[in-house]
């Protein structure tokens, strides 16, 4: 569907770090989302939730951010980037593993940031950071999906 961008990308950039990271966040997000706001543990997930986040943030939110505003500049102009911590699902489902023995993972079609992609127009289409490997994916409609940015070392 696109072809996407020159590959400049932080030098240092230690990927496995990075979905580590990535998943340790969807984790926790996993777990609160199946908690009641009055049981016992949810106020130190949600807080463990936020530090988790925080850190990501300060850690690689440039990176994503001048990653992020490429990509909409690309497929969806019109649309606002918003932090990296929003593209993330509500909900990853286990698919397997990779070759490499880590998660395989999916996401529901809605799932992901709703952005409004010029070449499909009146169409559902989101973006969503899946990691292993950390990759942008656009969903359309929950007919198709691409992947239109994947993290490089």
């Amino acid at each position: 569907m696109f072809d996407i961008f020159e590959k400049k990308h932080f030098t240092k950039m230690d990927l496995k770090t990075l979905d580590k990271e990535i998943f340790e966040i969807i984790t926790i997000k996993s777990k609160l989302s199946k908690l009641s706001y009055d049981h016992k543990s949810y106020d130190d997930l949600e807080e463990e939730l936020h530090d988790l986040e925080d850190d990501f943030l300060e850690k690689y939110g440039d990176y994503f951010e001048e990653e992020l505003d490429k990509v909409h500049t690309k497929i969806c102009p019109d649309t606002d980037v918003l932090l990296p911590i929003a593209y993330l699902a509500n909900e990853y489902k286990n698919a397997g593993k990779n070759p490499d023995g880590t998660p395989l993972l999916e996401v529901n079609f809605k799932e992901g940031v709703w952005v409004d992609v010029d070449k499909f127009p009146n169409k559902d289409t989101r973006l969503v950071l899946i990691p292993y490997p950390t990759r942008l994916l656009l969903s359309v409609e929950g007919k198709g999906k691409e992947v239109v940015w994947q993290a490089k070392a």
